[in-house]
């Protein structure tokens, strides 16, 4: 996929959103030397290109319950695969899944409030025809997870 050519403007202006989404129009315009009519137009085009995806909080999930973080390397049968990719999108828990190479065929990200939640996760995830095995690794401590993209 071919990246979008993105202007000074532009990459300023996502920096900006990153940092804080709710930022007015107004206090942009003035950091971007622009009109406000301009960084709504041009919000419009990156949302219409795909660049910015989505606006959304990003929520803290130790403070919402979600205090139990694992992640799981699984292999499959090569046949089944994207099925196996499919049942685990369905898994509420399962917030992360990345079809990786090496030894594993996909790393998955999951957060639940407790030990008994993730074995049942665990469970479920080796249950789905096609899943060989599983390896789980209980996060103890998260030093950097990060949202924001740099923009060169």
């Amino acid at each position: 996929m071919k990246p979008v050519e993105l202007d000074e403007i532009d990459k300023k202006l996502l920096m900006i959103l990153q940092e804080n989404a709710k930022t007015p129009y107004s206090k942009i315009s003035g950091v971007l030397g622009v009109s406000e009519a301009t960084v709504h137009l041009r919000i419009k085009k990156l949302l219409k290109l795909g660049v910015i995806k989505n606006f959304q909080a990003i929520v803290d999930a130790e403070k919402v319950g979600k205090n139990v973080l694992a992640i799981v390397a699984i292999t499959a049968t090569p046949q089944k695969y994207e099925k196996v990719l499919e049942e685990l999108s369905r898994i509420d828990d399962v917030y992360e899944i990345y079809d990786v190479t090496g030894e594993y065929y996909t790393i998955t990200k999951i957060r639940v409030k407790s030990r008994d939640e993730l074995a049942r996760v665990l469970d479920k995830i080796g249950s789905i025809d096609g899943v060989q095995s599983t390896r789980t690794m209980y996060v103890l401590r998260v030093i950097k997870e990060e949202t924001k993209i740099r923009i060169d």
